[in-house]
């Protein structure tokens, strides 16, 4: 069976090959839950997301190796930074972390003690409404672009949609194009409504682009940082610059 571990640092970025100098493909979050599949050069290993499928490598100091009963999520972490004590030190973490194996704020992973006394966010038991999932969403506004983000330090488009519905036990899968071909379709921008993604192609016809609905004329999404802007039938219009800059393709309501 393949090791169980968790991501124990505030955000571990995973690439695609053995070495710091090659592309982020995604990242882990604090406590996000992974199996290890493999083992390179340099302490790197190669692990699997248990959220989401999502293959990369990673250093293994990175994680910490605990038992799968410990893996449970019971909550995300709500601040836009929370402050956790990793044996006794204090340690920052992100907004949406995962607080596995914790019990009242305690936990023990391995031989380290974990303690938590900030607020919890259980995605079971926040029923999902488009108010609520904006009030999410705009906590990331103004988050710089990062290819393969997934976290308020640095965040692409599908890692931000993935990242705001993961707080309404609502699962998306990593890529825009894989996000595309979930949920149901809706014919017409004007039949959106708050909390629907729109998808966007190039002009090889790819879908390379993904971004929340706040209605029919405005979307928020990560484009150079996650920003709100104005949305017609053909697409985005930068309100910064008046120029039109995704072409929009398909709308998808996900719950």
């Amino acid at each position: 069976m393949e090791p169980v571990a968790v991501c124990a640092v505030p955000v571990c970025s995973l690439r695609a090959e053995p070495g710091h100098r090659y592309e982020i493909v995604t990242q882990m979050l604090f406590g996000e839950g992974c199996r290890v599949s493999g083992s390179g050069p340099d302490g790197w290993v190669r692990v699997t997301c248990a959220y989401d499928g999502y293959e990369g490598w990673c250093p293994n100091a990175q994680l910490e190796y605990i038992g799968p009963q410990d893996t449970h999520e019971v909550g995300l972490t709500k601040g836009w930074v929370n402050t956790l004590t990793f044996d006794g030190r204090p340690m920052h973490i992100p907004l949406g972390s995962s607080l596995p194996g914790l019990h009242d704020g305690v936990g023990v992973w391995g031989k380290h003690q974990l303690r938590y006394a900030g607020e919890v966010w259980n995605p079971l038991k926040n029923q999902m409404q488009p108010q609520g999932l904006l009030d999410i969403a705009h906590m990331y506004l103004n988050t710089p672009y990062l290819w393969g983000g997934k976290s308020v330090f640095g965040i692409d488009c599908s890692g931000f949609s993935q990242s705001v519905f993961r707080f309404f036990h609502v699962p998306l899968l990593r890529d825009a194009a894989q996000q595309a071909t979930q949920g149901e379709g809706i014919g017409f921008l004007q039949e959106a409504r708050a909390g629907d993604l729109a998808f966007f192609d190039n002009p090889e016809g790819r879908i390379t682009h993904v971004g929340i609905l706040l209605g029919d004329q405005e979307i928020i999404h990560a484009s150079g940082k996650v920003r709100i802007d104005k949305i017609d039938n053909q697409g985005i219009i930068n309100v910064d610059t008046g120029k039109r800059t995704h072409q929009l393709r398909i709308i998808k309501r996900m719950w």
